[in-house]
């Protein structure tokens, strides 16, 4: 699994233009083959963490050349982002855990 870290601070003013980009952007990266999952946040100091997983190397590649992902991408950078960073990690080891559902368990 490939996962992306994506961190950005947007500048004043630019929430009403990015937040329907941001959400075309969403849609299209569900329809890349071997996406898995994304999630984005919002720290209390406003800097904004999006957390992106692809099954693999060549299916988060497919997603960085996207074309209206590619225009996005130079959007940010010239009118939305007044910083961003990202990093791309291979993931090493994974983890969960989902507890049962406590009612469930009791009535068993």
């Amino acid at each position: 699994m490939i996962v992306t870290v994506f961190r950005n601070r947007l500048n004043p003013g630019v929430q009403d233009e990015y937040g329907p980009m941001a959400k075309l952007m969403s849609e299209l990266a569900r329809g890349i083959p071997g996406y898995i999952a994304h999630k984005g946040f919002v720290a209390e100091d406003g800097e904004r963490v999006t957390v992106v997983e692809f099954e693999s190397g060549e299916a988060m590649r497919a997603w960085r050349i996207h074309p209206e992902h590619a225009q996005a991408k130079r959007r940010g950078i010239e009118s939305f982002f007044s910083e961003y960073k990202y990093q791309i990690c291979n993931v090493i080891r994974e983890r969960s855990w989902l507890a049962k559902d406590r009612s469930e368990a009791r009535s068993a």
